[in-house]
């Protein structure tokens, strides 16, 4: 079962996102996932609220890999999370302390890098320009010829509603993916 994050924000594989962590059952999750080295999953909420009662998340979500933690000025566990793994929520249950677990089936990516076809060169010139404005995230070592690491950071960068960054972190074919972001600015 996959500790559940639930947010109003989707993570993105290769997307960072930072964490302010303040409920129990949330800090006793970051204690689990370091004792085990493993990570959680982030989902968009589906109904109900961010805090207090365990909110219903979406059906899929990003597995989430702790990079760095630390204390913040106002005294709140803060983390830094990096996008791995996709996944499909197939059951929940909720723990005894509000804590949301998954039983999840992950999602594969393509294997190799697949080249963007010429429909979606526009694409990859828009995230070129976007990196000329705001610079290449660091670490990144993602390809502008490479469909799935385009689509990812596309739908990481381009400002939609979280339901539809949701239904294209859904897809599993990054061509059709890259489809559904043409749609989108089109």
């Amino acid at each position: 079962m996959l500790p559940l994050f639930p947010l109003p924000a989707v993570l993105v594989p290769g997307a960072v996102l930072g964490l302010r962590v303040f409920e129990p059952r949330y800090l006793d999750m970051v204690g689990e996932c370091g004792r085990s080295g493993g990570g959680f999953g982030i989902c968009l909420i589906a109904e109900g609220p961010e805090v207090g009662a365990p909110a219903v998340p979406a059906g899929f979500g990003t597995e989430a890999v702790i990079e760095d933690f630390g204390t913040g000025d106002d005294g709140l566990l803060t983390l830094r999370v990096r996008g791995a793994r996709r996944f499909r929520v197939a059951r929940t249950r909720v723990r005894d302390n509000g804590l949301v677990e998954a039983e999840v089936e992950w999602r594969a990516d393509a294997p190799v890098p697949t080249r963007l076809r010429p429909q979606h060169a526009l694409l990859g010139t828009l995230l070129e320009r976007i990196f000329d404005q705001v610079g290449k995230p660091p670490g990144d070592e993602g390809e502008l010829d490479d469909a799935a690491w385009v689509g990812w950071r596309l739908l990481e960068m381009l400002p939609m509603a979280e339901e539809r960054r949701m239904e294209l972190l859904a897809i599993d074919d990054p061509h059709a993916r890259l489809d559904g972001l043409l749609a989108l600015i089109g």
